[in-house]
């Protein structure tokens, strides 16, 4: 199976390591081509102005919302890019995918960093928390995978995963196994 990884900004190695732990092949998508014949598409943590705005300029977005069947995992700025609805999003065109209305950088600025520890999917991970965004809103057509006290924090619909954490910044792979199970 191949998992492609956007790789235009953010946490691309982070992510590739943590999937070729898992046995995949991994792509690095930098142009509408780079898309062929993956399962499933990563967008990493970063800074979700410029990945919205690179999305557009390399023509990556319309070749994305082309692949129907491609199972989507955002983290993070990823997740934002996901969501229909952006809290302070001025500057940031989303893919629109998932039913959930984010709010970016809503734990506040770098220095509010943390690491805590959440039930996704019914196993505890550590979810490292960099700038992260919050999901304010979820519609019914998602399912809740895992909280942070009142916070939803992972979040699947359908084909497209969101979590506003980082797990490829940990030892720990349930999230990254689970995604490639959805692309399964």
């Amino acid at each position: 199976m191949k998992i492609a990884i956007l790789d235009i900004q953010g946490s691309v190695v982070e992510h590739l390591r943590a999937l070729e732990a898992c046995g995949v092949d991994v792509v690095r998508v930098k142009k509408p081509a780079d898309l062929e014949g993956c399962a499933g598409l990563v967008i990493p943590g970063g800074e979700s102005t410029t990945l919205s705005k690179l999305l557009s300029r390399f023509g990556l977005r319309d070749a994305i919302l082309a692949h129907k069947d491609l199972g989507i995992w955002g983290t993070c700025a990823g997740a934002i890019l996901l969501a229909k609805e952006i809290e302070d999003g001025e500057g940031v065109e989303s893919l629109g995918l998932m039913d959930i209305k984010v709010k970016r950088n809503a734990y506040g600025r770098q220095l509010d960093s943390f690491e805590a520890e959440v039930v996704f999917a019914g196993k505890k991970v550590p979810a490292v928390f960099i700038r992260a965004p919050k999901i304010s809103e979820v519609k019914r057509s998602c399912d809740i995978l895992a909280s942070s006290g009142d916070e939803v924090v992972a979040v699947r619909e359908g084909k497209y995963l969101a979590t506003t954490f980082h797990p490829e910044m940990t030892n720990d792979l349930t999230v990254v196994q689970y995604f490639i199970s959805m692309c399964a």
